[in-house]
């Protein structure tokens, strides 16, 4: 079954023009799947509607369908969304409320209600993931660029999505940064997390298995 598969998605916002039309896309757990495109081509917005943020929390017209697993996001709670999906956006700062990075991994698994043995877990499991144990108590704002994207990737570890979402994770990230998040999203595509990264860079789009573009409105697949 596939993790993600959308049916003809269409969308605009309130008042402006159709973004995009006809968007077929689909991927699988264990594969990791490149999205590219112009800026403004609509990115972003497709990465907010696959994660429940559209229209949740932005408003738009949606047309078409977004499958998780073979169900209707349309149907399904905020929790288990949540559950399912996880983003990471280019700026950590964007992501991060927290004040310390115990703090920003603990925010999700408490609010599922987890118990607090499990959470603790998911807390510890994180900080190894993403090489920030020795960073538990630090304030978050402390932080580097490259650390901060980190421990936004560790929060959403925290919540063990079955679905990974990267909008142009890498955008802000030196060298070393980079290689420790790739590092990260390899492991997490072995153990079986469905990966979809926006990106330009023909450097990092080597990890992807295949190649979406999203340009004029329309989607194919190909470099």
């Amino acid at each position: 079954m596939r993790a993600i598969e959308t049916r003809n998605i269409g969308f605009r916002y309130p008042g402006g023009p159709v973004l995009f039309s006809d968007v077929n896309i689909h991927l699988k757990s264990g594969e990791c799947v490149a999205l590219t495109g112009p800026s403004g081509c609509g990115k972003s917005t497709l990465c907010h509607i696959l994660a429940g943020i559209i229209p949740r929390s932005i408003p738009g017209a949606i047309g078409g369908n977004v499958l998780l697993f073979g169900e209707d996001i349309r149907d399904l709670p905020l929790a288990r969304i949540v559950q399912l999906v996880g983003i990471v956006f280019q700026n950590p700062d964007a992501q991060l409320f927290s004040p310390t990075v115990e703090d920003e991994i603990a925010f999700g698994p408490e609010n599922l209600c987890l118990p607090r043995h499990e959470i603790k877990e998911r807390i510890d499991n994180s900080l190894r993931a993403v090489h920030l144990v020795s960073h538990r108590l630090a304030e978050t704002q402390t932080l580097s660029q490259g650390q901060k994207q980190l421990v936004a990737l560790g929060a959403m570890l925290a919540l063990e999505p079955a679905i990974l979402i990267c909008d142009e994770v890498f955008a802000q990230l030196d060298q070393n940064s980079t290689h420790l998040v790739k590092e990260v999203l390899r492991l997490q595509k072995e153990q079986g997390c469905a990966i979809l990264m926006v990106d330009h860079n023909q450097d990092n789009l080597e990890m992807a298995d295949r190649i979406y573009r999203l340009e004029g409105g329309r989607m194919w697949e190909g470099p």
